[in-house]
């Protein structure tokens, strides 16, 4: 595992509040880990999880915790012939004091992207190199603990805060997009439609926001009459979840709630992932009891989504989910699958638990016996208290890879410019009363 020495903290060179972009770090780097001859291989994919040519056969696991500490982890999956299955592995790659408080949030880039971001009590969003392994900078521009952070795509970084705004960065030059107020007070949670064209936020002020991301305004708000806590879409974007306490209500996309599912213990987190056996959609949800819910989407959206089976093996609260689909090894048995969706959780019991979603049936429906599910990989950090998890693509399939070997010129040019069109050059503020 490498060491860190302690080195100045890299900051943010910034004239004025409205422009904020990262000071690039010239001399005593933090690295993540040694330096390594050549470069990381990756396949950006953009493609369904059926193309099993553009997904990653390896990941890479980081997770936050209230002692500061961020750990990251190689992952990997090989054959196991022996049990005519396959093997996951978790190896550490670093260990170390990543903020001066503790760590609320983590995210990394999507589809074989290179950020990796931490977002911390301490009010400082540091954004980390994946591929040359080290820190590349603080953006300081919100006043108040990070919340949530997410990548809607590789080249966008959106943050929530408990100063009441989101700001949308690039993630070319770091400057900032879009600054968009009108929560009054901390924002608990924020999700961006698979569009990429609008977002959700719940906050303290118990009020549902919906953000235009192209114009960077608010376009429609309503109160919940409770404090929202949690906010997903799902995964085809005509839905959308929030939780608050123990219970989840659904909503339908124009806002109009479906259904409320009350949960048997107090939620700490919920995402929404398909299957890998058969169709439809599940609802992970990760609470005080110790275990991961999986619940039932039914096709009819009249009908309640029910508990089929529950990921176990934590001894304490379940605080973090995140989803990656993965590309299998190649496999001489007939009908052998080519890819799975692997499951990562992070517990206060100190634990980090991979599970593979595979191991659920296509025939697990609602009114089948709840199915038990153990983890295929997991580490221990020895009592730490881990806050929040997040997966990142590792190396790419080798026939997925360019023909020379090399990278390819286009593909970071193609990163950098992924998406940008309609999200405007420059910063706008969008102050919006309550009304929305």
């Amino acid at each position: 595992m490498a060491t860190v020495t302690s080195i100045k903290r890299a900051r943010l060179a910034s004239s004025s509040k409205e422009k904020t972009k990262v000071q690039p770090v010239v001399q005593n780097d933090r690295h993540l880990v040694s330096s390594t001859k050549g470069k990381q291989k990756a396949k950006q994919s953009t493609k369904p999880v059926s193309d099993d040519t553009c997904l990653p056969a390896s990941f890479k696991v980081i997770a936050g915790s209230y002692e500061k500490l961020l750990y990251g982890f190689d992952g990997s999956v090989s054959l196991d012939e022996a049990k005519d299955g396959y093997r996951f592995e978790l190896q550490p790659i670093f260990v170390f004091p990543a903020h001066v408080s503790c760590i609320k949030a983590v995210a990394a880039s999507p589809n074989g992207g290179k950020w990796l971001a931490t977002g911390s009590a301490d009010e400082v969003i540091k954004v980390w190199d994946l591929r040359r392994k080290k820190e590349i900078g603080g953006l300081m521009h919100h006043e108040g603990s990070i919340t949530q952070l997410q990548f809607p795509s590789r080249s966008h970084l959106l943050s929530a805060s408990e100063d009441g705004s989101l700001c949308l960065f690039h993630a070319r030059d770091w400057v900032v997009l879009r600054t968009l107020k009108g929560h009054k007070g901390r924002v608990n949670s924020m999700a961006v439609h698979p569009s990429n064209k609008v977002a959700l936020s719940v906050g303290k002020d118990n009020t549902l926001r919906m953000w235009d991301l192209m114009r960077g305004k608010g376009s429609a708000s309503t109160k919940l009459g409770k404090e929202g806590e949690v906010v997903q879409w799902s995964t085809t974007g005509s839905s959308f979840v929030v939780q608050s306490k123990n219970t989840i209500d659904v909503f339908t996309v124009d806002m109009v709630l479906h259904h409320t599912i009350t949960h048997p213990s107090r939620i700490h987190t919920i995402r929404f992932s398909k299957r890998v056996n058969g169709s439809g959609e599940l609802l992970l949800v990760g609470a005080e009891d110790k275990k991961l819910s999986i619940y039932d989407i039914p096709d009819d959206p009249k009908k309640m989504p029910t508990v089929i089976a529950e990921m176990t093996g934590h001894s304490n609260r379940v605080k973090a989910v995140e989803i990656l689909p993965l590309a299998l090894p190649r496999s001489t048995k007939a009908n052998a699958p080519l890819s799975t969706i692997i499951l990562c959780t992070a517990s206060s019991d100190g634990k980090i638990h991979v599970y593979d979603l595979a191991l659920l049936p296509a025939d697990q429906k609602a009114g089948s016996e709840v199915l038990q599910i153990s983890p295929v990989a997991e580490y221990d950090t020895k009592g730490t208290r881990l806050t929040c998890v997040t997966i990142a693509d590792g190396e790419a399939l080798e026939h997925a890879s360019s023909v020379s070997g090399k990278r390819k010129r286009g593909d970071e040019g193609s990163e950098q410019e992924d998406e940008d069109e309609g999200w405007g050059a420059h910063e706008q503020e969008a102050e919006q009363d309550e009304s929305g």
